[in-house]
């Protein structure tokens, strides 16, 4: 069930975790479900609405393609498997181009990669989708087969206890992959290039940064900056210039990096500064230890060639990127909650579930479960913030589907409000609700349907930290 992450279609577009479907296969058992519960709902909505009928073993979809340009991603989205398959490989980038809200050919750096290139194509835009897996020694993915690998707990178990056997509360793998290659080497001209950067991983937070040494210290001193340009929602209202680049589970960030001043013959390194561990926030080296150096603190070799043409882009201190209009007042004020629960028969075993849900009168969490009844339920055209609680001890990034937000500010227990970081003034569709803090989002609801909001550490979304939301 594919979600296009970032569009904004009708809900039987969406890619709902129900609407799940299988193969059309010959040998499935008898009496064997082969669709999801929302399946036939969304395929006769599809049909009225389009004309376009489903087949067995199959989806159609209608993408309006009506957004800013912007850089999304798609993905599979089945109801509890959605980790495993898009750690199988089932996601990839959708580039949405043109429109008032893009930018002029020639002011970017360009080309990207497209279908039916010669090869050996220079491209001086490309897509990075930077993922973290594990290998068996044959070259088969690896993921853990039981809840042991997360925290060495072998039972009891479901029935015996409340704690699921196959589910690991986060998964962290060894090696780091970028567009499907171990530690590639991409050779660069000295000139910009522009890399959407896409963070695929399950779990994992990664904290990138250029430097000249692959092993260096961490935290290690930047070679080259990044100015970032754009996020999940289209260009930002004007670039950022940023040492690092922190990036969470589903979140893109459009950057440009300049190599014009760096010698042919140089060799530099993309690395990964998060941790080997859910991200709790704070800095390398002083809140938590750095990704090991040689493993999954690596991410790419980038080798400086000789120059085959000159670079007539648009310095990233002289861009003017597309007009910015914010999301105008809210009408309402939602308080949402994400909470940890351990288990409720075996004492210091935990956690058991992730869940979302609401605050009651006092401000306590009151978690929902993904089939407890609908709680969010925005007015079609509607201006909503919604302030959500983190009553857990790790980030988590949250996403909401059919919508584009503002991140408005974060307040810590006891400190004053702190605005949206420089990077997050533009529209998103992902943004890190950090632990024993408020994160407030502002979106407009303008499509009727059921949709749904989750964290995005998949191993979080694939037990119970997901939750359906109504419009109109």
């Amino acid at each position: 069930m594919t979600h296009l992450h970032g569009g904004r279609n009708s809900e039987e577009s969406d890619g709902y975790a129900e609407a799940w479907y299988l193969p059309g296969a010959l040998d499935l058992p008898a009496g064997y479900a082969e669709v999801g519960s929302f399946y036939e709902e969304f395929k006769e909505k599809f049909e009225d609405r389009f004309g376009d009928a489903w087949g067995r073993g199959d989806a159609v979809f209608q993408y309006a393609n009506a957004d800013r340009a912007s850089t999304f991603w798609f993905h599979d989205h089945a109801l509890g498997v959605t980790r495993l398959n898009v750690y199988a490989g089932l996601a990839g980038f959708y580039l949405l181009r043109g429109g008032p809200a893009d930018l002029p050919a020639g002011v970017l750096p360009g080309p990207a990669p497209r279908p039916g290139d010669p090869p050996g194509r220079k491209y001086y835009e490309i897509p990075l989708a930077i993922q973290d897996r594990s290998f068996h020694v044959d070259g088969s993915l690896f993921y853990p087969a039981g809840r042991s690998a997360f925290d060495g707990f072998r039972g009891p178990y479901i029935p015996d206890s409340d704690i699921p056997p196959i589910w690991n509360p986060e998964f962290f793998g060894n090696t780091m992959v970028t567009n499907g290659s171990t530690w590639p080497v991409l050779r660069a001209e000295p000139r910009r290039y522009r890399f959407r950067l896409l963070n695929g991983c399950n779990s994992r937070y990664l904290i990138l940064k250029i430097v000249t040494h692959p092993l260096a210290k961490r935290p290690a001193p930047p070679a080259l900056p990044f100015c970032q340009i754009g996020s999940e929602g289209g260009f930002l209202p004007a670039p950022v210039q940023r040492d690092q680049v922190l990036i969470a589970p589903a979140e893109r960030a459009d950057v440009i990096v300049d190599f014009a001043s760096v010698p042919v013959g140089t060799e530099l390194y993309l690395i990964n500064e998060g941790p080997d561990k859910a991200f709790q926030g704070g800095k390398a080296d002083t809140d938590y230890s750095p990704a090991d150096p040689a493993t999954t603190g690596q991410i790419m070799k980038l080798v400086i060639e000789a120059l085959t043409s000159p670079d007539t882009t648009v310095p990233p201190s002289q861009l003017s990127l597309p007009s910015f209009e914010p999301l105008g007042k809210a009408s309402r004020i939602r308080r949402l909650s994400l909470s940890e629960q351990k288990s409720a028969s075996l004492p210091n075993v935990g956690p058991r579930q992730l869940l979302l849900g609401t605050l009651d009168r006092n401000g306590a969490p009151m978690p929902m479960r993904w089939d407890d009844p609908v709680t969010e339920n925005p007015a079609l055209g509607a201006t909503e913030i919604w302030e959500i609680h983190n009553f857990t001890k790790d980030a988590h990034p949250i996403h909401v589907h059919e919508v584009q937000f503002q991140v408005l500010d974060r307040q810590q227990a006891g400190h004053a409000t702190r605005p949206a970081e420089p990077w997050e003034k533009g529209f998103k569709d992902t943004a890190v609700a950090y632990p024993g803090a408020v994160t407030r989002l502002k979106a407009t609801f303008d499509r009727a349907g059921r949709y749904v909001w989750h964290c995005h550490m998949l191993e979080h979304e694939d037990n119970e930290m997901m939750r359906p939301y109504t419009v109109g």
